[in-house]
């Protein structure tokens, strides 16, 4: 399974959807001009990766399942 491609890119996918939540949280956290100005567009971009996540997720189980 580790050396599946597919499998491969989830992983760094939800890695990269983590790394976005955890930046925005911090910047929340920390307050200030950048959070205003950034908050929402960093949110966006969560939620574009979580998109392309759960696509790979989907696609990973279809292709894994035998489809």
């Amino acid at each position: 399974m580790f050396r599946d491609p597919l499998f491969i890119a989830v992983v760094v996918a939800v890695f990269t959807v983590a790394g976005i939540l955890l930046f925005g949280i911090a910047t929340f956290a920390r307050g200030g001009e950048f959070n205003r100005r950034h908050a929402n567009r960093i949110m966006r971009y969560r939620i574009y990766g979580q998109l392309v996540a759960i696509a790979l997720i989907l696609a990973f189980v279809y292709f894994r399942r035998g489809g």
